[in-house]
């Protein structure tokens, strides 16, 4: 299947150990797709093999283009966005600074570009003038996303948006990933809130040690590939599903 973004055997790892094991993934323009499984799945070294840092073996393309051999920054002009674990805003710098620096583009485009994103996070039209560090934790993290979204991108790559967030504020990120792909952009959002990422996403991919488990459509998710990317086991859990709450609709 074609798409803007397509993984053929990717694999990756760390001094020896292998992270991901042979993953293929595609995802399209507009499609907002959640990747899950338990700490140590592969999730982040899967985006981070995206974006060319870490070594990897295998096939990343995008729109048609073959990466091996693009550097990072070359990728992210092309149309890769991408919002880390942890925020990592400037701290000392206003929200309107933070949005302006992550824009190569001319001034009247950038001015558009931040209005898009004050639409998306009202609060931080609010707060544009403030420094960074002031902001709570879930406007550091809206300011992160419309960091990422000044650049354009075709393609945003959110590793655990939600963590660390009250339940409120996770929702309203989350509101902003579906909002993001609606408009056109693919979203690959990591994440171990599995309800909030699932209740957005249009697919899910289930990684589990590195190989991917199961890719399909986010409504039918089959129980079992869910207790076994999460929990290591094909069948039931005995003393019931503790997962039965993270489906769609549970």
């Amino acid at each position: 299947m074609s798409g803007l973004l397509r993984l053929d055997g990717l694999t990756a790892g760390y001094g020896g150990a292998t992270a991901l094991d042979g993953v293929s993934l595609t995802l399209v323009p507009g499609e907002a797709v959640a990747l899950l499984g338990a700490n140590g799945a592969g999730k982040t070294t899967l985006m981070k093999a995206i974006l060319g840092l870490v070594p990897a073996a295998g096939r990343v393309a995008f729109d048609g283009t073959d990466l091996a051999g693009v550097p990072t920054e070359r990728r992210v002009r092309l149309g890769l966005g991408y919002v880390p674990e942890g925020r990592r805003v400037f701290p000392g710098m206003s929200v309107r600074d933070n949005l302006e620096v992550a824009s190569f583009a001319a001034a009247a485009r950038r001015r558009d570009r931040m209005e898009r994103v004050f639409a998306l996070f009202p609060q931080l039209r609010v707060k544009a003038a403030d420094t960074a560090w002031r902001l709570s934790g879930g406007q550091q993290q809206m300011l992160a996303i419309g960091r990422a979204l000044m650049g354009e991108p075709r393609l945003l790559l959110l590793d655990e948006p939600s963590l660390g967030l009250s339940p409120k504020l996770a929702a309203e990120v989350f509101a902003a990933v579906r909002a993001i792909a609606d408009s056109g952009t693919a979203v690959l959002v990591a994440e171990q809130s599995t309800a909030r990422a699932l209740a957005v996403a249009h697919r899910v991919a289930l990684l589990r040690l590195g190989t991917l488990l199961h890719d399909g459509p986010a409504e039918a998710l089959p129980p079992d590939a869910l207790r076994a990317a999460f929990l290591g086991v094909p069948g039931g859990v005995p003393g019931g599903d503790p997962l039965a709450d993270a489906r769609p609709g549970g």
